[in-house]
């Protein structure tokens, strides 16, 4: 050990005073702390730091009984129970609230002058590599670190004092566990099964008998082991009894906030097991000091916003992903007929653009400010989706987050036999389902606005637009004028939509509102009985899709807006849209247009459009369906390979249907 190392523990030492104040008792024991940490890099230096302490206490009795003292005067003034039992749980029991208290941790500085242990514990023990040293300390310094802090008076009731502690600890926790339990909206959420056996009901008495077994003196092994295993069967019944409220997830949809209550209980579980192992345990000093390093780790996820986030909405993600993945199926043909069939309905959903793209036009010419232009654009937007949903016809752009995470639930097959091949052919029908689409949109849309602008130029004796807009338009669809990057962002925006019509799906399941619809009282005297079953199976079977539609037409029109807002220049670029205008731009301009090489610069800029927009949204679904449907460990240069070797070997099956598919 460095003599600077050894110089500055007793100046750090000499400080160390059991009549300072509280705000300086804990300063000494963070200021301790920091030292024995160091520069955070070696263990073995940390401990070594640990085992000189201990030495220079062990060499002077009077620095040992200030120790002493000290030590007494910290745990005293803290409860070290509400640490054991508290540490790392939600105060209030929705996810909203604790996402604010974390913010609070990470933004706030932390108060020394606390008697809350959980607080003093976060500041003086803050880092992995806390963790880290304490699990390296061996069985003999831990031994001798409790020897120099305990009284000689004290070395043989120091372990009654540790197993109150605990005793109190699994009692707190019990209590909560017990009020989680019986909480109505987990409780009616849990099968038949689990609330016929009553789980919860004897979890406390359970918990008082253990103390009762655990702090008598007289106290036989038989009955304590007996009462430990009653006790652990009985926390076994009740986690199973909160496993069964996910069962209901899967058919009645998915509450953040019931992930949150229900991972807070199971944790609470599993924290009095890590209690009861410390009480139980024949080295209550090693076990300790095991125990605090566990919390370590706690209190970094405690204070982690990503780790609440990831935990608490992965299961919402997958029932949305899993939604998604069902109706995305549909958007991948896979033989000639489909393919055609899916070019025809593209081939509608332009029809309807053509219009759509019109339409936005006449709504320039009305002067709306700022907002309310992209408020009209957007229900423009919005009914024209909408339309094509009812009339069963596509876009191409709104299928790339649904069809992602069908491709993801194929991975999950990617090692069993023929899974590769499998896989590589449903990603050859999903790109080739992408083309047709995208080709039927925008080989409809652009003569369709053509021929419409040139019949209203006829009629009305001006063309629909200006010979200024039209140059606007194509100049704003240059490659090198920010139209790629809107494309992406407009990618960002679809993925969106489709997050969010999940979200609502999901809402619309877990309330029951099909239910609700079909059998509510006003509603079927309102409808008729047979018109509220038919909404009712309406709303059940499209509400996705209008959530999705609806969502992304109003982010279409109003996103451009409040990015002005803000000064971030930001705009959108959907291709279809894009290629009507390009339509309408070119009616405006006449013949001669085909003689500016702007036009054919944007015109050029439309198959990248049309690729961002797709590659954009597929790609964010489908990270989030890989994370959701916890598809992991997939070996990537396998994927590769095949897909190279399709490329080489078969290009035109990414574009058209092969004769296998005929």
């Amino acid at each position: 050990m460095k003599s600077a190392d050894s110089l500055s523990l007793t100046k750090l030492l000499s400080t160390v005073d059991p009549k300072s104040s509280l705000a300086r008792r804990n300063l000494q024991l963070i200021a301790l702390l920091d030292w024995v940490r160091g520069d955070g890099k070696s263990v073995e230096l940390a401990t070594a730091r640990v085992a000189e302490l201990v030495t220079l206490a062990e060499q002077s009795p009077v620095l040992r009984e200030r120790l002493q003292l000290w030590w007494r005067a910290i745990t005293q003034s803290v409860d070290i129970t509400m640490l054991l039992a508290d540490f790392g749980f939600a105060q209030r029991t929705s996810m909203f609230s604790e996402l604010a208290e974390r913010l609070r941790y990470k933004l706030l500085p932390t108060n020394p002058d606390t008697i809350d242990a959980s607080e003093l514990f976060m500041s003086a023990l803050h880092s992995e590599f806390d963790a880290r040293w304490l699990n390296a300390l061996d069985e003999s310094l831990i031994q001798r670190l409790s020897h120099i802090l305990t009284p000689d008076s004290e070395q043989g009731d120091g372990s009654t004092r540790w197993h109150v502690a605990l005793a109190d600890a699994i009692t707190y926790c019990a209590g909560n566990i017990l009020a989680t339990g019986f909480a109505p909206e987990l409780r009616l959420r849990m099968t038949d099964e689990a609330r016929e056996e009553q789980p919860f009901h004897e979890l406390i008495s359970d918990a008082e008998s253990l103390r009762i077994e655990v702090l008598h003196p007289l106290r036989t092994s038989d009955r304590l082991n007996g009462t430990v295993a009653r006790f652990r069967e009985r926390l076994d019944a009740c986690r199973n009894a909160a496993n069964s409220v996910y069962s209901h997830f899967e058919d009645n949809g998915i509450s953040v906030g019931l992930v949150f209550r229900l991972r807070q209980l199971r944790a609470r579980i599993l924290r009095v097991r890590e209690l009861l192992e410390c009480l139980l345990s024949p080295k209550p000093d090693v076990a300790a000091v095991k125990l605090l390093s566990r919390l370590v780790n706690v209190g970094l996820e405690r204070r982690s916003l990503r780790a609440l986030m990831t935990a608490n909405s992965s299961l919402l993600a997958a029932k949305m992903a899993e939604r998604n993945a069902e109706t995305g199926s549909h958007y991948i043909t896979r033989s000639a007929s489909e393919y055609f069939s899916m070019v025809k309905k593209a081939a509608g959903g332009g029809l309807v653009m053509a219009f759509t793209t019109l339409i936005k036009f006449w709504l320039y010419t009305l002067a709306f400010s700022a907002f309310w232009s992209g408020f009209w654009a957007g229900t423009n937007y919005a009914i024209s989706f909408v339309l094509v949903q009812l009339l069963h016809f596509t876009v191409a752009t709104k299928q790339p987050a649904m069809t992602a995470p069908a491709m993801a639930a194929k991975l999950k097959d990617i090692d069993d036999e023929g899974g590769e091949t499998a896989f590589v052919d449903e990603v050859a029908h999903l790109v080739r389902s992408q083309v047709a689409a995208i080709l039927g949109n925008v080989l409809v849309v652009f003569p369709a606005v053509l021929g419409m602008t040139l019949l209203l130029a006829q009629a009305f004796g001006h063309s629909a637009i200006s010979e200024k807009e039209a140059l606007h338009v194509i100049e704003s669809l240059k490659p090198w004028g920010g139209s790629l990057l809107f494309a992406a962002f407009t990618g960002v925006l679809l993925f969106t939509s489709s997050i969010f019509a999940g979200w609502v799906e999901n809402w619309f399941v877990l309330h029951r509102l099909d239910a609700a619809i079909h059998y509510n009282p006003r509603i079927t005297r309102a409808l008729g009985a047979a018109r509220a079953t038919r909404c009712a199976r309406f709303l059940r079977d499209n509400l996705s899709g209008l959530a999705a539609n609806i969502s992304l037409g109003f982010m279409l029109g109003l996103a451009p807006v409040f990015a002005a807002f803000f000064g971030l220049g930001l705009d959108v670029r959907h291709v279809t849209l894009s290629t009507g205008q390009m339509a309408a731009a070119a009616a405006a301009l006449g013949q001669d247009v085909i003689h500016q090489p702007a036009f054919w610069w944007s015109m050029a800029t439309l198959p990248f459009i049309g690729a961002l927009n797709v590659l954009v949204s597929f790609y964010l679904a489908f990270r989030l369906a890989l994370r959701a449907q916890n598809v992991t460990g997939v070996e990537r240069s396998r994927i590769y390979s095949a897909l190279r070797h399709r490329i080489l070997h078969a290009p035109l099956s990414f574009f058209a249907p092969t004769r296998r598919n005929v």
